[in-house]
C-alpha cells in the first residue's frame, strides 16, 4: 500500500467558499496560540530548570481545548487537532538541524499569498468532496466540486486545503495499491546539472526557453514590485503577477521531473544518483540561483518515492563520492589544483565541461565522465 497525492481545483459556492475562509483563518488562529503557549511553556521549564515541565503535542492541545471560545465550536474541531499535531512535528524538527527547512517554528500571518487548514474527516461523494460538518455551524452545507483529479479511488487520508490567487485547491492522498513495474534488466546513473540532466540515453534539459521567458518576467516583476508602495493597490496587483509567474515557473519544473522520473522508472531497474548537500550548495554564493532553480531536492523526492512504489532500487552516492574527478577509464582521481572547477581548471588550461585524465590521457565530456562513474556504483 502507498500513498498517492492528487492535486485538485476546488469550485465551491458562496456559502462554501465562506466555509473555507473561516476555516483558512481558524488554522491560522490556533497555530499562532498554540505556539505562543509552546514558546510559554519551553522558556518556564528552561527558566525553572524542569525538563517535565517542557511542552508536548498532548499538553499543549489540552490547553487550547479547555480554553476554546463559543465560536470556535462553529467550525470543525479537527482543524485544531491537526494544527497541534504540525506544531509538534514543526517543534520537533526545531532540534535536528539536518531538517532542510530546519529553524523555530514561525507565526502565520494573514497577510501570506497562500492559506491553509487540513482536515482528516473529508470524503469523496458521487466526484465531489464533502468536508465534515460541525453540529454548530450556520451555513447551508454541500459538496464541492472537483476538477483535474485522475482517480479518487482509493482511503482519502489527511486533507489540505489552501487558496491562493482567489482560487482554491487541494492535495488529495489516497492510500492505494500499486503493481510494480515489469522487470528490464537495465541501470542507469543520472548526473544532475545546473540547466540540465546527464544520464545513459542522453541529456534533459531543465531550462527550455519557456522557463528562461518566465524567469525574465519574476526578474522584471520584482523590479516593479521594489518601486511601488508597501500596501498600495498597485503593490498588490504587481505581487499578485509576481506570484503567479512564480507558480508557472513550479509547474513548468515539477512537469519535467515527473516525467524524466517516470521514464527511469519505466525504463530502468536500478538508477544511480548523488546524494547532494543542496542547502548546503544554495548558502554558497556560486550559482545560488542555478541551483535552486535546477530543483535538485524535489527531483530526489519524486524519484525515491516512485522507486519504492514500483519495486525499483534507488543507489545514493556518498557526497563525498569523486564523480567528476574520477576518471572513468583508469580511476585516477583528481586532486588540489589539478581538480575541475565550474570554471574549468587554470593550471592545465582546459575548460568546465572537458575532462582530461593527467593518469591516461583520456580525454571526454565532463558530465558523460560523471554519468560513467556513477554508473560503476551499481
Amino acid at each position: 500500500m502507498v500513498v498517492k497525492t492528487q492535486k485538485v481545483r476546488l469550485y465551491p459556492n458562496a456559502q462554501m467558499q465562506q466555509v473555507l475562509d473561516e476555516l483558512c483563518d481558524y488554522r491560522r488562529y490556533c497555530w499562532n496560540k498554540g505556539l505562543a503557549l509552546w514558546q510559554d511553556l519551553y522558556e518556564q521549564a528552561l527558566i525553572l530548570d524542569d525538563k517535565k515541565l517542557k511542552p508536548n503535542e498532548y499538553t499543549v492541545r489540552n490547553e487550547l481545548v479547555a480554553n476554546k471560545e463559543d465560536w470556535q465550536y462553529q467550525l470543525s474541531a479537527r482543524t485544531l487537532q491537526l494544527v497541534v499535531s504540525d506544531l509538534a512535528k514543526s517543534w520537533k524538527n526545531f532540534f535536528d538541524k539536518a531538517q532542510v527547512d530546519w529553524g523555530k517554528p514561525k507565526f502565520k500571518s494573514k497577510k501570506a499569498p497562500r492559506q491553509v487548514f487540513k482536515t482528516d474527516r473529508a470524503k469523496i461523494v458521487n466526484g465531489k468532496l464533502r468536508l465534515d460538518k460541525p453540529r454548530e455551524t450556520k451555513h447551508v452545507w454541500s459538496d464541492i466540486k472537483i476538477k483535474g483529479a485522475k482517480s479518487l479511488e482509493g482511503d482519502l487520508k489527511v486533507v489540505s486545503i489552501y487558496r491562493e490567487r482567489g482560487h482554491y485547491y487541494a492535495s488529495l492522498p489516497f492510500e492505494i495499491t500499486i503493481k510494480h513495474k515489469k522487470k528490464t534488466k537495465s541501470k542507469t546513473a543520472v548526473d544532475v546539472n545546473v540547466g540540465h540532466f546527464n544520464y545513459t540515453d542522453g541529456i534533459i534539459n531543465t531550462l527550455p526557453k519557456q522557463l528562461s521567458r518566465r524567469y525574465q518576467k519574476i526578474k522584471h516583476y520584482q523590479r516593479m514590485l521594489s518601486k511601488k508602495v508597501q500596501g498600495s493597490n498597485n503593490y498588490v496587483k504587481t505581487r499578485t503577477k509576481l506570484q503567479r509567474e512564480y507558480a508557472k515557473v513550479t509547474n513548468i519544473q515539477h512537469d519535467l521531473i515527473q516525467k524524466f522520473t517516470t521514464n527511469l522508472v519505466n525504463n530502468f531497474d536500478t538508477i544511480v544518483i548523488e546524494d547532494l548537500d543542496v542547502k548546503g550548495m544554495q548558502m554558497s554564493h556560486v550559482a545560488s540561483k542555478g541551483l535552486q532553480r535546477s530543483i535538485f531536492g524535489y527531483f530526489r523526492q519524486v524519484l525515491t518515492y516512485k522507486c519504492e512504489w514500483y519495486g525499483k532500487e534507488l543507489i545514493l552516492a556518498d557526497k563525498y563520492y569523486p564523480s567528476t574527478q574520477r576518471c572513468s577509464e583508469c580511476g585516477f582521481v583528481k586532486t588540489k589544483e589539478d581538480k575541475i572547477t565550474l570554471q574549468g581548471n587554470r593550471k592545465h588550461n582546459t575548460k568546465h565541461n572537458e575532462y582530461v585524465c593527467y593518469n591516461c590521457g583520456a580525454i571526454m565530456d565532463r558530465d558523460v565522465n560523471a554519468v560513467m562513474n556513477l554508473l560503476a556504483l551499481a
